[in-house]
């Protein structure tokens, strides 16, 4: 087979062609007046009737003085069948010899069922819409490494009709979930990327410069203090879907940069929060899915069946015979070690020692249901539980060995938040760098009075766990290295 360059340069000829033909080989007017799917779900309306049709060719067959070709819109593909005798032996020779697998056009004529009872349209007269330069692959040719695919993503999707239906999938996740919270009463907003002080979750953030300013700032690790603010403004239910910074490392849970919806909710509490989410999460497998029953990590997941609930402190002591509430640092360093636990050293402590257990706990929970009663070191952010101050009133969305979104009983008191606060502070300077940065404006903000507050976050870990994949192929343009780097 010709190498690229060389089918490039064959095209460019043909564009030549065309142009000295006197066509404009990328036109901006086009005359479609149905989509191809349109045609043909209205074939017998539409049969004696002249209509234009648009699209790529995705499929050309000669027959001496008739072709055969495939076009696809979008919406669907559809057979075309253009005749010398029909369109003039010019316009029949200008398109044999200068229209490739690629291209775009747009064809007016009449539908007609072929012998073999496919809906075709019998061209009239043909357009040039755009001509392409380069070939596209067929099936999977030149897109076997899966980095190539990332790369190209746009070829990945026009050439795999299941990665295409995937991301249509992903579009409805979102407006599945968003229609759902504004039937709820939750008014959506937008709030800042770039920040003085980044807060709200434990994690590393990204750094940039304000060149007007000369500042240097921070990309968001989440929306929660700016959202909290609203609440203190008088907003009753507010959310955001957008972007989230971490400079975290990838795996197949984790990415730098992803999209994650937050909503708070006042006069309400982590109850309220939990009956919610598992209404909103049973809806979006409903209409996304249509059904509630899923495969993933090799756990069989039934979203309609009754959630559980999970005791934190209670999982943990069963399978290691520690009680993370009254257990030191070294103690529970041992367990670690003894399970062969990998954990960062850097920035060792309390906190990260505790996840460390949890984690090697939660593997091996199907869910799905919700795990409570989280010691308060571990949530700077959530009120203290009625009648045990040693715990938040936090849950988390446990499926298939992860946790897929996090809610608490939003704290509101100011004094405690800037204790805890200082706490982190501390971390800091020992070295933890996702432990979280103090943040005076919005404690200020707390001074003020915010009501009783229910929060939460869920990103699109949630799609990807529901497609039953690693994260990084759920998004349409992962982020890559340069190829020649």
């Amino acid at each position: 087979m010709d190498n690229l360059e060389e089918i490039r340069k064959i095209r460019i000829q043909k564009l030549e062609n065309l142009k000295k033909a006197g066509i404009n080989p990328y036109p901006a007017v086009v005359l479609r007046t149905h989509t191809n799917q349109e045609a043909i779900d209205d074939f017998k309306k539409l049969e004696k009737k002249s209509i234009t049709l648009v699209g790529r060719i995705r499929s050309i067959r000669g027959h001496g003085g008739s072709t055969f070709c495939h076009i696809e819109d979008g919406s669907a593909q559809i057979q075309i069948y253009l005749k010398k005798d029909i369109v003039g032996e010019t316009e029949y020779k200008l398109f044999i010899e200068n229209t490739d697998i690629g291209d775009f056009v747009e064809v007016t004529g009449k539908l007609f069922l072929t012998k073999k009872g496919e809906k075709t349209l019998k061209v009239d007269k043909w357009k040039i819409l755009t001509k392409s330069l380069l070939p596209l692959p067929s099936e999977w040719y030149g897109l076997e490494n899966i980095e190539e695919r990332f790369r190209k993503r746009y070829l990945d999707i026009l050439i795999n009709p299941e990665i295409k239906a995937m991301f249509i999938r992903k579009s409805k996740f979102w407006q599945i979930m968003r229609s759902f919270l504004i039937e709820k009463g939750f008014m959506e907003v937008e709030t800042p990327v770039l920040e003085n002080t980044t807060g709200g979750a434990e994690a590393k953030p990204f750094i940039t410069h304000h060149n007007t300013l000369n500042l240097d700032v921070y990309l968001r690790i989440s929306d929660e203090l700016w959202l909290k603010r609203l609440i203190v403004a008088g907003y009753p239910k507010v959310f955001e879907i957008g972007r989230i910074f971490r400079n975290e490392g990838i795996d197949a849970e984790h990415l730098q940069d992803y999209t994650q919806m937050e909503f708070y909710w006042a006069y309400a509490n982590y109850n309220d929060g939990m009956k919610l989410i598992e209404e909103m999460y049973k809806k979006i497998a409903k209409e996304v899915y249509g059904k509630t029953k899923f495969e993933i990590k090799g756990f069989n997941v039934d979203f309609a069946k009754k959630w559980e609930i999970y005791d934190y402190v209670k999982i943990i002591e069963k399978m290691t015979k520690i009680n993370v509430l009254n257990s030191d640092l070294k103690t529970i360093e041992n367990k670690l070690n003894e399970l062969k636990v990998d954990y960062d050293k850097k920035g060792f402590n309390i906190t990260r020692a505790i996840d460390g257990l949890w984690k090697y706990c939660r593997k091996d929970i199907a869910g799905p249901g919700f795990l409570i009663n989280v010691p308060v070191t571990m949530e700077p952010l959530a009120k203290r539980m009625g009648g045990n101050n040693n715990l938040v009133e936090r849950f988390q969305v446990i499926i298939a060995g992860s946790e897929i979104g996090k809610g608490v009983s939003e704290l509101n008191d100011p004094m405690d938040q800037m204790s805890r606060f200082n706490d982190q502070a501390k971390l800091r300077e020992q070295g933890d760098e996702e432990a979280q940065m103090t943040d005076d404006d919005f404690v200020e903000a707390l001074e003020y009075g915010m009501p009783p507050t229910c929060g939460f976050g869920v990103s699109e870990r949630l799609f990807a766990f529901l497609e039953g994949k690693p994260i990084r192929e759920t998004v349409i343009f992962p982020l890559m290295r340069p190829k020649n780097k």
